[in-house]
């Protein structure tokens, strides 16, 4: 997104999370809502143009949301109806827009059940399963197979053994690709986990395993050099020589960082 829209969707999203909070676990019924809303938005370029247009009345365009979600809850409509009063730098930044909110909602009904944590670890873990399963990555982005046989995919591999947050965004991940790599899909959504328990995700490379200790030892040198706290997932690679890969968002330690890597390397030999 360029600046005008990442502006529209920060101020929607700061307004809608107290709405969230007050919510709490009915905000993963808000977020399917607004899925499905995305739905709309992606399988009409005539609705989608009409509701990004800058040039229509906002709120001609908040009458328009409000009759494709007549069915849905009160909350869904008064958020979507921000959505579209707000201006885009595309059309396709609104899809993009209302899709973040409805994952903000399915994350914040994890935080009201004290389970945002647990769904950070099965994105993480699910994301590592998946990295020498080629043919399943394949299948789960592949369009010519049917949603439903994509999302019952995610559900036998999750087999009934991951949070009902995690459960219904790894499926919808999988029903609703929007031309996103899966893997890519699952990284989105760990960093928005991250963001919501105000974290940063270091994505940690080595030859071995680390210690309680040191993996500790690392999220401080982390959390000093980014100035927040860092969640640090460990992935062992035995071809990686000679210390540790470190990745937060973009961003990549190697030789431009040399100085910062060789002290933790020597911090956490001590």
């Amino acid at each position: 997104m360029r600046g005008t829209s990442r502006a529209s969707l920060a101020g929607v999203r700061e307004r809608f999370e107290p709405v969230l909070t007050a919510a709490g676990a009915q905000s993963s019924t808000l977020g399917a809502q607004l899925f499905a809303l995305v739905d709309a938005l992606d399988s009409s370029g005539s609705l989608r143009r009409v509701l990004a247009d800058p040039s229509v009345e906002p709120e001609a365009k908040a009458t328009v949301v409000a009759q494709v979600l007549a069915q849905a809850d009160p909350r869904t409509v008064a958020v979507a109806q921000d959505l579209v009063r707000q201006r885009w730098s595309a059309d396709a930044d609104l899809a993009d827009a209302v899709e973040t909110v409805g994952l903000d909602a399915v994350l914040a009904s994890a935080q009201h059940d004290g389970l945002l944590a647990d769904v950070e670890d099965e994105l993480f873990r699910l994301n590592r399963a998946l990295v020498s399963q080629r043919e399943v990555r394949r299948t789960l982005v592949d369009t010519t197979v049917p949603a439903e046989a994509r999302g019952g995919l995610i559900d036998a591999i999750l087999a009934g053994r991951a949070t009902p947050a995690t459960a219904q965004l790894a499926r919808r991940a999988a029903t609703a690709p929007r031309g996103r790599r899966y893997v890519a899909a699952l990284v989105r959504l760990s960093d928005l986990v991250a963001e919501r328990r105000s974290r940063q995700v270091a994505t940690v490379t080595s030859a071995q395993p680390l210690s309680v200790a040191q993996r500790a030892r690392l999220g401080q040198i982390l959390e000093q050099a980014y100035g927040s706290a860092v969640q640090v997932n460990v992935i062992v690679d035995p071809d990686v020589l000679g210390g540790l890969r470190v990745q937060v968002g973009a961003q990549v330690v190697d030789s431009t960082m040399l100085s910062r890597l060789a002290d933790a390397r020597r911090r956490l030999a001590s």
